[in-house]
């Protein structure tokens, strides 16, 4: 079957047709899937007993890979299971396995099978001679994919069995959060060593890549904060009550409050008091969290987001007060409730940054068709943005239809994954024009093109130094690796 690859996709894929373990680097767009495909169906016409699977990190994407990409071209010929977190067939995973050509799943059924005895849910790496691992940058310190490759070059250095070819697709290495170049060099190489495997990109076709998957325009606005914050400031001075509650050797080790840090700080408190019994500690730094939560809050959406998540916290605690601890910290709000509210809902201090965010989508979304993605960077801000969008009048006007997209779990703000797979599905076909999401949406997604894509409040100092020094990082890696 003529899969039509592009001359840089054929360059990328030919150390992976030696049988070489390699990792395809090719930017978002720019077909790592599809140049797996075209090794998954050689490697199944050219190797004796071959047998293949595929690892993916997240249940949505095991569908998707199956559907789009693998079925199309190899369902003829192969057998192939799809086998995601909601399928029964996982408690048989051995025998489909044995009864398989090739098996997409997600990286913990793998794991699961690997150290599971019963016979028909148990499976070798050497069962396999092809292991495909998507968004393989994710293989490092304690993921999934690591604990898969940590067995793997365990089996290689005792030289065990017949391992199977390693094929990694990503569209970024990454960093590591590393600000420095030879760190985020040294994160690469580790990455690479984890996965026993050369990066591969493309030298001779970058023009031709670079037309297919053109580079997106970038924009940076910085915006000032509220010159006057009065809700943020009480919050503090409610916080700061709190510290005075607790022993000032606790409070003295909190950093700068409405920051990460101090959540941060706090999280580990309160898993100080529960370990060693001391509620007054426990009690006190899960309230702080809350506060800080609402400051992150006020930051980035408006006031009343942030009042009504500190107000709903409340309400749900006035009935479970058990001790001196409860009764000062449900005390507290509960004075300053009134207070609280009234400065949410002033409007002289509403937050410019929203503001900012307002004209950027009433310009792409005024007279054209546009197609957006607004990620945010937790569940409670995306909900608190769609709230926003939907009680907007001049966004309303321009006919934005927002829908969220979270990850999955438990939680209040948690999708399923039936859920996500609703919302994608609207968004695809044109029923939303405007995903408000997580992170959840930034890899793999097969997600229509966008004219505008919009991460708010997420310039981090991390992305400020990798502006700096990304292209020094490229060279670096073209000269430090073998790229073919």
């Amino acid at each position: 079957m003529d899969f039509g690859l592009r001359p840089y996709q054929e360059e990328v894929v030919q150390a992976a047709l030696r049988g070489e373990n390699s990792i395809i680097w090719l930017p978002t767009g720019g077909g790592k899937t599809r140049a797996a495909v075209y090794v998954t169906q050689n490697h199944l016409e050219t190797t004796a007993n071959a047998k293949v699977i595929v690892l993916v990190n997240k249940v949505h994407l095991v569908d998707q890979h199956f559907a789009k990409e693998f079925k199309p071209y190899l369902e003829r010929r192969y057998k192939i299971t799809a086998i995601s977190g909601d399928s029964n067939e996982k408690d048989f995973f051995g025998r489909l396995v044995k009864a398989s050509d090739l098996v997409i799943c997600t990286a913990q059924i793998l794991e699961n099978a690997l150290i599971n005895t019963e016979e028909e849910k148990h499976v070798e790496l050497t069962d396999f001679t092809l292991l495909v691992i998507d968004e393989c940058h994710h293989t490092q310190k304690e993921s999934v994919y690591n604990k898969i490759m940590g067995r793997y070059v365990e089996k290689k250095l005792r030289k065990e069995g017949n391992l199977p070819q390693i094929l990694g697709l990503t569209a970024s290495p990454g960093t590591g959060g590393n600000r420095k170049l030879d760190k985020a060099v040294e994160h690469v190489l580790q990455i690479c060593a984890n996965l026993d495997s050369v990066i591969v990109s493309t030298k001779n076709f970058t023009p031709v890549l670079q037309k297919v998957v053109p580079r997106p325009k970038k924009q940076y606005d910085i915006v000032e904060r509220r010159a006057l914050d009065p809700f943020g400031d009480h919050l503090k001075s409610m916080m700061s009550m709190i510290h005075e509650f607790m022993p000032s050797t606790v409070s003295r080790s909190l950093r700068e409050m409405g920051t990460q840090e101090y959540e941060a700080d706090v999280v580990e408190l309160e898993k100080a008091g529960v370990k060693e019994e001391d509620r007054l500690i426990a009690q006190c730094a899960l309230h702080l969290r809350q506060y800080n939560d609402a400051l992150l809050i006020n930051d980035t959406v408006r006031m009343v987001d942030a009042f009504r998540g500190l107000d709903e916290f409340y309400s749900s605690k006035k009935t479970k007060l058990l001790d001196g601890t409860d009764i000062f910290l449900q005390g507290l709000f509960d004075e300053n409730r009134m207070e609280l509210k009234l400065l949410a809902m002033n409007a002289c201090y509403e937050n410019p940054k929203l503001a900012r965010l307002q004209r950027t989508l009433l310009d792409e979304f005024s007279d054209k068709k546009s197609r957006g993605i607004l990620f945010s960077k937790t569940r409670r801000g995306t909900h608190c943005l769609h709230d926003w969008v939907n009680s907007n009048p001049a966004l309303l006007k321009v006919n934005i239809r927002a829908g969220i997209l979270t990850g999955g779990g438990t939680g209040a703000n948690h999708m399923t994954q039936n859920e996500q797979k609703e919302t994608i599905k609207r968004f695809r076909t044109g029923i939303l024009n405007l995903l408000i999401s997580t992170s959840v949406a930034e890899e793999g997604l097969d997600i229509p093109e966008c004219n505008l894509v919009v991460r708010y409040g997420l310039l981090t100092n991390e992305i400020l130094c990798c502006l700096i020094f990304l292209w020094k990082l490229i060279h670096s890696l073209f000269s430090g690796f073998t790229l073919y």
